[in-house]
């Protein structure tokens, strides 16, 4: 395990969250997963209990390795829960002032040396850092969905981040058999900053009838060897998070070049986010 972190807190129990505490205890390290309702932490738990049964029946993992790694997260609504932690990685909706109120919320409960880890996947960590009273122990810990088979953790060092965390989460992610890269503060960061625009500009070629959304994907993956379509991939994602991160960069540098495609406003506005409401750009049966 890395260093002296053993105690892991996540809060947030969605797609993300329980992602990460799934990897985390699947490391072997003991994790407590926290979400306002009972049945959040339920729904969550019976996530990762289904992922888990998939790499058994794939004989990816033994069954005993399976019910150690349950038995490992502890699920509660108690934000008090998570105060023995030695990390704890917030993991909600992508929203400043909800952050920075977690933020706050751990800053009381927390001991003075444990690290507060923000999964924001575009939001300026710096912001987030500076709504502590100890910034210095704030980073960014960017994991990626599906979180247990995606490599990559971008970690991103806050103006204020003092070395020795950045230090410490880089080992934590390497324990976890992850690959931290890590990256300065700035707007969407490195992935998000490439990605997200691409399939904006992939969404304006639909908007102005370039091509079908099937033949832009069919396009990209045969030209650019890309294993999934730009297009399916922001169903992948939520189209409401592709709206969300290009408008943060939008904002955030002042650029015309990030504007958000109109069409992806529409589509956000008329309810087809992808997979989860089961149409965005392509039909998806009900899951």
């Amino acid at each position: 395990m890395s260093l002296d972190i053993r105690h892991v807190g996540v809060l947030g129990a969605g797609t993300m969250g329980n992602g990460i505490a799934q990897a985390f205890a699947a490391a072997g390290y003991p994790v407590v997963m926290r979400d306002l309702k009972p049945e959040y932490v339920e729904r969550g738990m019976a996530t990762i209990a289904k992922s888990l049964e998939r790499l058994v029946a794939r004989a990816k993992l033994p069954a005993a390795d399976r019910d150690a790694a349950l038995g490992r997260i502890r699920p509660t609504t108690e934000i008090k829960d998570l105060a023995p932690c030695d990390i704890v990685v917030e993991a909600v909706l992508e929203d400043y002032d909800l952050k920075a109120g977690i933020i706050r919320e751990l800053d009381a409960i927390c001991a003075d040396q444990a690290i507060i880890a923000t999964n924001t996947s575009s939001i300026s960590v710096t912001q987030i850092a500076a709504a502590s009273r100890r910034p210095g122990r704030v980073i960014g810990m960017h994991f990626f969905n599906p979180v247990p088979m995606m490599q990559l953790v971008e970690v991103i060092r806050a103006l204020q981040t003092e070395d020795a965390v950045c230090e410490q989460v880089v080992a934590l992610v390497d324990s976890l058999g992850k690959k931290a890269r890590v990256s300065k503060d700035s707007y969407g960061f490195v992935v998000n900053r490439v990605l997200i625009p691409m399939i904006n500009e992939a969404i304006n070629c639909v908007y102005e009838g370039l091509a079908s959304a099937e033949d832009i994907d069919t396009m990209m993956k045969l030209g650019a060897n890309h294993p999934m379509g730009p297009l399916s991939l922001a169903d992948l994602i939520g189209l409401d998070v592709v709206l969300d991160i290009m408008q943060t960069l939008y904002e955030g540098f002042e650029d015309p070049k990030f504007r958000p495609s109109p069409l992806l406003k529409q589509m956000c506005h008329a309810g087809y986010l992808g997979r989860k409401k089961g149409r965005g750009f392509f039909a998806y049966a009900a899951a």
